[in-house]
């Protein structure tokens, strides 16, 4: 959407919510994980992220070790997190890329501590064996950032009774060196991709599917942290509610760029998760669960209160 008018402004917002209100309206099936517990509505929830990488740039989401991966995890689910999502591998330029050996001895112990725990764990990913390896431990969602067309792949996610983030991503997956498409192309290029990711889940027989159209990965590389990138970002996700079409809710990586925030970029996530809250994002993929989730609690503000 090309125009001069500031983003965050009712002269972007209000003509862009009238041209497509009937995504705005369009109903979500609501998710549940009855072995842990938890369902989700059409409203927003937050996932906190645990980085097992030493080469994450949020290195204040970095655990070191299984007993600091679960007393992070445990302070997001006090926070509010109601998923947590871990990670092996950076996304980051000139960062290591870990192996299926090296993302499974990372990722199993702590994805097993914390199964062990009830707590409701996904798994970032694009290695169909490390998601495997994961579900046998107890992960109960796959965040899939990268392609995959493999209905055999989506039916051990149906098998497992567990849930899966389908994430777009320009090119192979969120590592990939590839250029996004541009601004005026990109919702459609997005919505063509899960469409059609979701249509082969869908016939695999999984039943837990959020979307997301991937502003948070693979775009490192072709984007380097600036004006471009923060414009990409921020603009996408005000238009995230367009991905309600596809019936499944929204999931969302927020952006944190350190071009526009600075010292401050730890408070970067509570600017991105209201704007998220305005796009009607279903479930916001979070490093600071303590300061994103007061955002999320003005859903229970009664308006037609005295």
């Amino acid at each position: 959407m090309s125009g001069t008018a500031g983003l965050i402004s009712p002269d972007f917002l209000a003509p862009l919510w009238r041209a497509q209100e009937a995504a705005l309206q369009a109903p979500i099936r609501p998710l549940s994980f009855p072995r842990f517990g938890a369902t989700f509505e059409d409203r927003a929830y937050q996932m906190g992220v645990i980085n097992l990488s030493r080469d994450s740039s949020y290195r204040e989401s970095i655990a070191l070790s299984l007993d600091q991966a679960m007393r992070r995890a445990g302070k997001m689910v006090i926070d509010g997190a109601r998923i947590i999502d871990v990670g092996a591998e950076s996304t980051g330029v000139g960062t290591a890329r870990i192996d299926e050996y090296g993302q499974k001895s990372l990722l199993l112990p702590v994805v097993q501590a914390l199964a062990s725990e009830g707590i409701l764990t996904s798994v970032d990913t694009y290695l169909p064996e490390v998601a495997e390896a994961a579900l046998r431990c107890g992960a109960g969602v796959i965040n899939l950032t990268g392609r995959n067309d493999d209905p055999a792949f989506y039916r051990m996610i149906a098998r497992a009774e567990a849930g899966v983030i389908i994430c777009y991503t320009p090119g192979e997956h969120g590592r990939s060196d590839v250029a996004p498409p541009g601004r005026d192309e990109l919702i459609a290029a997005q919505l063509d991709y899960l469409r059609g990711a979701v249509s082969i889940a869908e016939k695999a027989g999984v039943e837990r599917i959020w979307v997301d159209p991937g502003m948070g990965v693979g775009y490192y590389h072709a984007l380097p942290d600036g004006p471009r990138r923060i414009r990409h970002q921020l603009e996408n996700t005000l238009q995230a509610f367009r991905f309600r079409t596809l019936g499944w809710p929204v999931c969302v990586t927020m952006a944190s760029p350190v071009a526009m925030f600075g010292d401050e970029v730890r408070s970067a996530e509570t600017c991105f998760a209201t704007l998220a809250m305005l796009a009607k994002v279903n479930l916001i993929r979070s490093h600071e669960a303590g300061r994103v989730q007061p955002v999320l609690d003005t859903q229970d503000i009664r308006l037609d209160l005295p």
